[in-house]
Order: structure tokens, then sequence, then C-alpha cells
């Protein structure tokens, strides 16, 4: 029985609420990833503890949850100008090798060890630097592709949870994580001058096709 007045009890609204979909979930991830990295954004922004006096960090640039990361030392004078990683020559060298691999780049997220335009790299902070640790995270790809002895040497040290340590072996996949592939590849910023360097660069780097090849479909 109920009480005096009262209704009837509560009923299961399992049954009534529709499940969630797929796509639903996705976006729901999608997000959270958006928001996050805008935060993380912000963060850079406010920081002090690099040298870098008025001028902004370089952020990083392209789909918030992209199977691929790509993945350079320091920025260049143009995205510097811009802010923004992997702005000109090496961005635009990157789009022509997405378009002959048949990667669309859409599933890219390209960003920097080092985002504070610092005259000397090494001057930046080991604390903005272990942030690429946070983008990984909130990104969640499938490969890093490590541009570089520089940026090889960085990863290698961030306190990356169940990491490996990746080798200086171009164009093979290595395993990172259980999760994450990783691709060691020239760094492109050097490799756009000479013809021979930048035949070594895409030799490696159509490794990333063939490993792009074979993801399974969504």
């Amino acid at each position: 029985m109920h009480p005096q007045g009262a209704g009837p009890g509560p009923k299961n609204k399992s049954a009534a609420v529709p499940p969630t979909t797929d796509d639903e979930i996705r976006e729901k991830y999608l997000e959270r990833a958006i928001r996050e990295l805008n935060d993380l954004g912000h963060d850079l922004s406010s920081c002090r503890d690099c040298p870098r006096g008025s001028v902004m960090p370089v952020q990083g640039s392209g789909h918030p949850q992209a199977d691929i990361f790509m993945l350079k030392y320091r920025a260049t004078p143009p995205e510097i100008e811009e802010g923004v990683a992997f702005y000109g020559r090496a961005g635009n060298a990157l789009m022509k090798s997405f378009k002959r691999l048949a990667i669309d780049p859409i599933v890219v997220f390209g960003t920097l060890c080092v985002k504070c335009p610092l005259t000397d790299a090494d001057a930046a902070s080991e604390s903005c630097i272990e942030r690429i640790v946070e983008e990984i995270g909130i990104v969640q790809p499938r490969i890093v592709v490590v541009m570089g002895e520089d940026a090889l040497a960085t990863l290698n040290r961030l306190d990356m949870p169940l990491a490996d340590e990746v080798e200086a072996t171009e164009g093979e996949i290595q395993r990172l994580t259980p999760t994450i592939d990783a691709l060691y590849v020239p760094d492109i910023d050097s490799s756009l001058d000479e013809v021979s360097a930048k035949q070594r660069f895409w030799s490696s780097f159509r490794a990333l096709g063939e490993w792009y090849d074979q993801l399974p479909p969504y």
C-alpha cells in the first residue's frame, strides 16, 4: 500500500529511454577532446615557465581525435608568426605527401615538442615539454610520427604510461604503447632544401601509407 496522498512508487524508466547510439558516443568523446585541447591551449598561453616574453606559444593543429599524431621538435618562423604548428612549407609538403599516400588529412593532428618560440630551444621548461603526454592522452591517436632526432629524444624521455623506447630506425612501424604505434622519420624542416634529403624523408614517410591502408574501417 502507498501512504495516504502519495502517488504510485517510481517506475523503471530504463525501457523508456532510447539507447545511446555509437554516433552519440563518438560525438561526446569529440566534444570532450575539443574542450580539453582548448583548456590546454589556454594553459599554454598563460604559462610563464619558458622565457618567451610576450610572444605566444605555437599551438597544435588538426583533428582533436586524429588517428595520426605528427610530432616535430621546434617551430619555424612561419609557425611562430601564425601560432600554429605545421604552418608553411612543412604543412604544404605533408599535404602533398598525404595526397600521394591516399591519407585523409582530417585524420591528422600536428604539434611540437617545444611550443614556445625560443632562440635556444634547449631553454624550454621541462614541465612545458611534458605537455606532449597530455596532448597525446587527449587526442588518443593510433600512431605517432616522430620527426627527427631531437623529437625522438624528447619523446623517449617522457614519462608515458606503458611506453616503449622508440628506435631511430627510419620507416619502420614500432610499438609505442599497447594502443599506439610509432614511426620515426627524418626532420621535415631540414629535409626540404636538398634532393637527397627529400628522398630520404619520403622513403621513410611512405610507410605511413602502408600502415594507414591496413586500418580497419570505422
